[in-house]
């Protein structure tokens, strides 16, 4: 089992550093400040590509913890 967790662990590490690494920085977005966040793809942001990125990010970063705390426990 603990073998089965660690690669499982390994796998997210690398999907995590790929996520991360597709993803625009937040300082593309300075067009917020001329209004132009109003646009089409401003208001549907969570339906986009980056939106989708940013959700796979985050529930990945959460199994990366809980795997990270259950491997530290040294149950198996």
């Amino acid at each position: 089992m603990r073998v089965a967790l660690t690669v499982l662990f390994i796998l997210i590490c690398i999907a995590l550093v790929v996520l991360v690494l597709m993803q625009e920085g937040k300082s593309a977005g300075l067009g917020a400040i001329s209004g132009a966040a109003e646009t089409y793809w401003g208001k549907n942001k969570g339906r986009s590509m980056e939106g989708q990125l940013v959700k796979i990010t985050k529930i990945l970063s959460v199994a990366f913890i809980l795997i990270a705390l259950i491997l530290n426990l040294n149950l198996f």
